[in-house]
């Protein structure tokens, strides 16, 4: 019965969220280029009144939610090896001078903010959309933690290959490269999306501090065709201008929280800034989809659906969101270097385009519903090249590759078993 009563709750408060409209293109591009603006008080009041009473409403959701961190499952057997770099640490505990959770605290620990690229994310029908934004976790390129071969070989899965570890993702649907003092949209707050912003604080709240912070964000900030004229889309290059030296300001500031963050502390911290996905390969995978839907309009059932999301997914749009890529991804190129000039000596800062080459170009490689976010496959892709870019960081942090004969022979089965 209470099933029943919560399905019902949820399907009125899905007819709300309806009503009150999902978060279009327009209102995101309005969060970002507007930071100044803010609802009315009683606008204010309402809003939070409905979303603590969808928060009271969709409580048992806690139940169906896995967690936002994984801990390397076999890490009591890999610190026992002498060879490990944590196994003073083990003796320790093994010693009875510090606790399980003071060893877990010790070993390395991995954090990831992104957006919804960055996690097992896709457009389908309302409900279900708005049940997955606020229930969904790891099974993606970053976070999975499922073995079976025909899962997604996560980096987090990589990772442990090499060492044990702890990796927490703050990845948010719909996440924004934002200034940081605008509030978050009514339903923003009803999904539980935080923009970067607000992962930088989260972050900033834990009490052990990540020594790897892997950032890939800023794919909702690229909408640059969403809320304005017909005569400004035929002649964009003002606007691309502004949106790509809006989105360095915002991403600098909250770089800059982190590295004075990571300057106190006693451990050294590794940054790495991904630049944003490769969109001119991407259009192929999605004309690819849109040629076998014409075929058969039974595929990709909610293909259509994205344009209403993302006005400039449309294919008149698509050439402007290749180029603003680029010219974000450069602003993040040239922000790293700047940042790097004034260098503490325990934070290490890096810009990698190994996310923003991979080629993702195959229809495969995006989702069956909508294809607009990866698949299985794309999200293997994706963590493959990820990981293919941390070597210097796991250097810089003292953590190497395992030489030994039986660790690399796993780690060659494992590889050819994904």
């Amino acid at each position: 019965m209470w099933a029943r009563i919560v399905r019902r709750d949820l399907q009125s408060l899905v007819a709300a969220v309806l009503v009150f409209g999902w978060p279009t293109s327009e209102a995101a591009s309005a969060a970002t280029s507007n930071p100044s603006s803010s609802p009315k008080p009683r606008e204010n009041i309402g809003e939070a009144a409905a979303v603590a009473a969808a928060n009271i409403l969709l409580l048992p959701d806690h139940l169906f939610m896995k967690s936002a961190t994984a801990v390397s499952p076999d890490y009591l057997e890999q610190v026992a090896d002498e060879r490990s770099r944590c196994h003073a640490d083990y003796l320790k505990y093994k010693q009875k001078q510090i606790s399980r959770a003071e060893l877990v605290a010790r070993l390395p620990h991995v954090a990831m903010m992104g957006d919804s690229l960055s996690k097992d994310a896709y457009v389908s029908s309302v409900p279900s959309t708005f049940w997955r934004a606020r229930t969904r976790r790891g099974r993606d390129w970053f976070l999975d933690t499922d073995p079976s071969p025909d899962s997604v070989y996560s980096v987090f899965e990589r990772l442990q290959k090499i060492t044990p570890l702890v990796a927490t993702e703050y990845s948010g649907v719909g996440a924004l490269v934002d200034p940081g003092n605008a509030k978050a949209s009514f339903v923003r707050q009803l999904v539980r999306t935080r923009n970067f912003s607000g992962q930088v604080d989260q972050l900033l709240k834990s009490r052990r501090h990540p020594d790897l912070i892997l950032l890939w964000i800023g794919h909702n900030n690229l909408d640059w065709a969403a809320g304005i004229s017909t005569a400004e889309r035929e002649h964009p290059e003002r606007r691309f201008e502004q949106l790509a030296k809006t989105f360095r300001e915002n991403y600098e500031r909250q770089v800059r929280r982190l590295i004075s963050r990571a300057a106190s502390e006693n451990h050294k911290v590794s940054i790495v800034v991904y630049g944003l996905v490769n969109f001119e390969a991407f259009f192929k995978a999605r004309e690819q989809t849109e040629a076998l839907k014409a075929q058969n309009p039974k595929l990709y059932p909610y293909l259509e659906v994205d344009y209403q999301h993302f006005v400039s997914m449309r294919p008149a749009y698509r050439k402007g969101m290749i180029k603003l890529a680029l010219m974000m991804n450069e602003e993040l190129r040239k922000m790293v270097s700047e940042l790097n000039r004034p260098h503490p000596s325990n934070v290490q800062l890096r810009y990698s385009d190994a996310l923003a080459n991979v080629d993702i170009g195959r229809a495969e490689l995006i989702h069956a519903m909508d294809a607009w976010h990866p698949s299985v496959k794309g999200h293997n892709a994706l963590a493959k090249a990820a990981f293919s870019a941390l070597p210097p960081s796991l250097q810089f942090l003292g953590i190497e590759q395992k030489t030994n004969a039986s660790s690399a022979s796993k780690l060659g089965q494992q590889s050819a078993g994904r």
